[in-house]
Order: C-alpha cells, then structure tokens, then sequence
C-alpha cells in the first residue's frame, strides 16, 4: 500500500509541475485567437507576435518564461506587441499544419518560431528562436535587439 501511495505523489507531483508550466492553452481556436489579436493590434497601434508552439516543447515554456519574468523585455514586448502563444500540436494534425500554413509556414524553423504581423494580419517577420539561445536558455541581448528592431516605430524608422 505505502508503495502505491509513493507512486501516486510522485505522478502527483510531475502533473502539477506539469500544469505549473503550461502556456499554451489548447482549448482556444487558433484562427480566432490570431484575428482577436489582430484586431487589438490595429487598434492599439502594435503588431502581433505568435509564439508558435506547444506545451511538449521545453524550449517554448523556457521562452515564455524568460520573456515574462525579465521586467525590461516584458515591458517592451507588452508596450509594442499584442503578444500570443498559438498552439501547435503535432506535424500531423490538420489544424496544426493550417494554422503554419497561415504564418507563411513558420513551423518549417521549429520550435519555437515567432512570427511578427503587420496590423493588417499579414506576415512581416518569421524568427527562427534558436537564434536567440544561449546556452540552456535565452541570451537577454539578442532577445531585447530582436524586440526593438521588430517594433511598430522601429519598422517605420521613427
């Protein structure tokens, strides 16, 4: 008995520390999520990045979580992206391959890729995230350049 208990808190445990780190929420509809976001974009003068990826993706979540713990690139993504996470299941799932196709098919740079749209809900920019790594991680520098060089102002030369 003791060692199903022990069996039973230890999946315990890997689920919970599974739920903590999830950000992709797979209940939404990707299509409606990116058109949402477009629209708020138009309206608030920024364009739209999708995060393009999913919760079985260990770098997906370590981006998530650099970008939104670090005050300074989480200030500048908020004041000049409407910033969301599009889920994507497998290379085998229609939907999934549906929702690449409708970002020039930026599943093609794996895991994450991060796809900046214009207001108008068109691709202008496809960034291959591995770029952006270092080591185990994110390098700060080259993901704070890529922020400010993808900003509405930036594009615009202001």
């Amino acid at each position: 008995m003791k060692r199903y208990l022990l069996i039973i808190s230890v999946m315990m445990i890997f689920i919970t520390a599974y739920a903590q780190n999830k950000v992709y929420d797979e209940s939404i509809a990707p299509f409606e999520q990116i058109d949402n976001a477009v629209a708020k974009a138009q309206t608030e003068g920024k364009f739209v990045i999708c995060q393009l990826g999913g919760n079985w993706c260990p770098w997906c979540i370590r981006f998530a979580k650099f970008i939104t713990e670090d005050e300074e690139i989480n200030k500048l993504v908020s004041n000049n992206f409407v910033y969301l996470h599009v889920n994507f299941k497998s290379r085998t799932d229609e939907l999934s391959l549906k929702v690449s196709r409708r970002l020039a098919n930026a599943g093609r740079f794996g895991f994450p890729v991060l796809v900046i749209l214009n207001p108008d809900g068109s691709v202008l920019h496809i960034q291959n995230s591995a770029y952006l790594e270092e080591g185990k991680g994110y390098n700060k520098k080259k993901v704070e350049d890529f922020f400010r060089q993808w900003t509405p102002a930036a594009v615009k030369g202001e």
